[in-house]
């Protein structure tokens, strides 16, 4: 597999310079993605409607326009709609579904000059802690084939780690542009909830907590991205003006919780890979303390996951009754649960969700930054909804994703980027989370890290 070797800028910085062209660089991309075939992690391409899209982007160069993300390919998650391409969500309801426009975001970086090269791999409705589907199979860990990358975002995040694309796009409900990332060794960006606008697309089972999420080999990259796609847009009333970042980065107040506060278990390469990092940014001078969230009584993932379920429930319970088997039999088992619940056990989650989001709001009062493990453990068998054993203690199947669904019921932005990995070489991640609104203060916080923990 040949690995790209320019970032998102470089290859703007090329094409703007006529070094190279859209064109070229989208067939190298398609090049890459059909001999990383075995990876499962771009699902869906169309060369004809690339190569396309790339020739208009060199008119627009020639033409004398700037792009600042001018014939950068970019893999979309496939529950992102993007005009005229096949997007299933992974589900076989929707295997011949093509969208009929682009979202917001992906209208958004294809005026500034971003070429799409391939749809990426997502479990379905994006509702599982790994990357498979009845349609496409398995995504593979581009470490080892016999590991998933996480998910629901596997396939965007194993794109980019394996060097297919320099950038990608998914989708953060409750951790799932930054858990892969983590554990295949990237970057992932969860904006603040509005602060990219949402939509045209898929009706949602997330019930305001979905985000538009890049995803790179670097934070620049994951900025620059950023600013292409975010800002107010009427035809989303969710969307928000986000914003400057803050004038003194090298000021903030940052706190480091090694658990988040929550009674979980985290492997031990990871709660030493973590303390070892703190210790060394704290060692160059960045002010931490350690200090943790309180959360109100009974706040776990279990008292929020009610949503999920009566959101799947929702919208997909009437074609359940007809055909069970049409699903994935994971996914199968939340919509008969959602199925179940009643309308005071979904209000109580509602009720759950709003405490934790003003507890995090709380502690983001006296705190300007907070870091913690994106991910309790490395990557596990691609067989396996999780891992066994987590610090040394038996899993649920969720337990790998205890540090990520709270960011989300509270719209926070948080980042990860990579921190450490385990002696077979397998990643981990530091997640990075700031105030609701403050994404630019968060990435210029993430950009001095990483320049940091990269010397």
């Amino acid at each position: 597999m040949t690995k790209l070797v320019n970032s998102a800028r470089g290859i703007a910085a090329d094409v703007a310079a006529g070094r190279t062209n859209a064109v070229e660089t989208a067939k190298a991309a398609l090049a890459r993605i059909e001999a990383a075939k075995a990876l499962n992690a771009v699902v869906t391409v169309d060369p004809a409607r690339t190569l396309a899209d790339a020739a208009a982007v060199d008119d627009r160069v020639r033409a004398g326009e700037t792009m600042p993300l001018a014939g950068v390919p970019v893999v979309v998650k496939d529950n992102i709609w993007v005009a005229g391409w096949r997007v299933t969500q992974g589900s076989r309801l929707f295997a011949d579904f093509v969208a009929p426009e682009d979202a917001m975001a992906i209208e958004r970086l294809r005026r500034a000059g971003a070429v799409v090269v391939g749809i990426g791999a997502t479990s379905e409705f994006a509702c599982k802690g790994v990357t498979t589907s009845q349609l496409y199979g398995p995504t593979h860990h581009p470490l080892d084939p016999a590991l998933t990358p996480g998910g629901s975002s596997g396939g965007p995040a194993a794109a980019v780690a394996a060097g297919l694309v320099p950038l990608a796009i998914g989708t953060d409900a409750g951790g799932s542009s930054r858990r892969p990332p983590a554990h295949v060794g990237v970057t992932g960006f969860k904006p603040s909830y509005g602060a990219i606008p949402y939509g045209p697309g898929f009706a949602e089972p997330f019930f305001g907590l979905s985000v538009i999420a890049p995803i790179a080999s670097e934070v620049a990259d994951i900025a620059l991205a950023f600013e292409a796609m975010a800002g107010a847009d009427p035809r989303d009333p969710d969307s928000a003006v986000i914003a400057p970042q803050a004038e003194n980065i090298a000021g903030l107040r940052i706190a480091f919780s090694p658990r988040l506060g929550l009674d979980v278990a985290v492997d031990d390469i990871v709660a030493d890979g973590l303390a070892s990092t703190v210790d060394r940014l704290s060692a160059v001078g960045l002010r931490i303390m350690q200090r943790d969230p309180v959360w109100p009584a009974g706040a776990t993932e279990d008292a929020i996951m009610p949503l999920q379920h009566a959101g799947l429930a929702a919208l997909h319970g009437d074609a359940f009754r007809k055909d069970p088997s049409i699903f994935d039999p994971d996914v199968a088992r939340q919509i008969e649960r959602g199925l179940s619940w009643s309308g005071a056990e979904v209000a109580g989650a509602l009720v759950a969700s709003a405490a934790v989001a003003s507890a995090f709001a709380a502690f983001l009062t006296e705190m300007d930054v907070l870091l913690t493990p994106t991910v309790p453990c490395v990557a596990w068998p691609l067989t396996q909804l999780g891992p066994d054993m987590i610090g040394g203690k038996p899993a649920s199947p969720r337990g790998h994703a205890v540090f990520t669904p709270f960011v989300n019921h509270a719209r926070l932005p948080a980042i990860s980027i990579p921190c450490g990995a385990d002696p077979r070489g397998l990643p981990f991640g530091l997640q990075i989370i700031a105030r609701r609104g403050q994404d630019r203060t968060l990435l210029g916080a993430a950009q001095r890290i990483e320049d940091l923990l990269r010397k």
